[in-house]
C-alpha cells in the first residue's frame, strides 16, 4: 500500500514539477543500456509508467486560488 501526501502548490510550483518530470522522462528514454535484457527493458517501462501516471495526475490537479 502506498502512502499519500497532500501538498499546496502555486501554479509556478506545479510548472516547475511538470518540467522536472519531463526531464526525468527524457532521461529514462535516452538512457543507453549496453546489455539490454528483458528485465532491464521491463524496469525501464515501469519507470516510464510511473512518471507518466504522476504527470497525468498532476496535470489533472486544479490550482487553488487563495
Amino acid at each position: 500500500m502506498s502512502e499519500t501526501i497532500t501538498l499546496e502548490l502555486t501554479k509556478e510550483n506545479k510548472e516547475i514539477i511538470m518540467r522536472g518530470l519531463r526531464f526525468v522522462r527524457s532521461q529514462i528514454m535516452l538512457d543507453i543500456n549496453d546489455q539490454p535484457t528483458a528485465a532491464a527493458e521491463e524496469e525501464r517501462r515501469a519507470k516510464l509508467r510511473q512518471v507518466t501516471e504522476l504527470t497525468e495526475h498532476l496535470s489533472r490537479t486544479p490550482v487553488m486560488a487563495h
